[in-house]
């Protein structure tokens, strides 16, 4: 019996709600924890009837540093990250240069660079620069795989601007630097976006080499903050979950916001 086309897509939507609710269902834990009493999440109910907001404002005092802290780190991170990889990509996408593939090639060989060895590499450099515990020190840590990233990502991009708007623009009399500046990036905005956000995302999640290159409290991002805060306060779990929901809010708002953005670059890229 032929099943008919009805039936298989409710069978579809019903496997798929089950799959997202089980991919959810630790989000919806680390929620409902965070407003539970302190104690043992263990006996906390399914929903919290009463909710008690004492673990955000605990997670607050003591880790809100920490939260400005990643902030300042993944945003200069992103920036930083921008700024080199697009008048680098912008080269290798438009100037006929030699072994232009094989820079490429070296530029994707550094994603399999774990990530342990730049950090034990850069410890030593950074003991010597005195970059050690400050915003500096992370924001270039993390731009070592930002950077990679983001050239990858707006070569594809700018490769498939058509040539004829490059050499209208050279024909109006502009330069190299204005048909980048005017031309280049404004076509590329959507590129930009999704690489600022994905490297945004690998500097705030970041916990190897905050790990590594902070050895005080002066400079703490929030993931240290969490793995420090989990040995400390066993006992306050609603604080804990609080404090992994507040770090997860800027990721959760910032993919949000910039989501068509980021489908309409991976779309432009898939069709060029």
């Amino acid at each position: 019996m032929k099943r008919s086309p009805g039936r298989g897509g409710l069978l579809s939507a019903l496997v798929g709600t089950v799959v997202l609710a089980l991919m959810l269902f630790p989000v919806y834990w680390m929620v409902n924890a965070s407003l539970q009493p302190a104690g043992n999440t263990l006996g906390g109910g399914w929903f919290p009837l009463h909710p008690d907001f004492s673990g955000y404002a605990t997670a607050l005092r003591d880790q809100g540093h920490n939260l400005v802290t990643s902030l300042v780190v993944a945003l200069g991170s992103a920036a930083l990250s921008l700024a080199l990889a697009a008048p680098a990509a912008h080269a290798l996408a438009r100037f006929r240069l030699r072994g232009t593939n094989v820079v490429l090639l070296g530029i994707l060989t550094t994603q399999t660079v774990p990530s342990i060895v730049v950090a034990d590499a850069l410890y030593g450099a950074y003991n010597d620069l005195g970059l050690l515990n400050s915003h500096l020190g992370l924001v270039l840590a993390d731009s070592t795989a930002g950077v990679p990233f983001a050239i990858v990502i707006l070569h594809s991009f700018m490769r498939g601007i058509p040539e004829e708007i490059i050499e209208a623009a050279r024909v109006d009399g502009a330069g190299r630097l204005r048909v980048f500046r005017s031309v280049v990036l404004p076509l590329s905005r959507n590129a930009l976006i999704t690489a600022g956000v994905f490297t945004f995302l690998f500097a705030w999640s970041d916990f190897l080499f905050a790990l590594t290159l902070t050895t005080t409290d002066t400079v703490r991002p929030i993931t240290l903050g969490v793995y420090r805060y989990l040995g400390a306060h066993t006992n306050q779990w609603n604080a804990v979950m609080a404090t992994t929901v507040l770090a997860s809010l800027p990721a959760a708002v910032l993919l949000v916001v910039a989501q068509r953005h980021v489908t309409s670059a991976a779309t432009g890229a898939a069709v060029k």
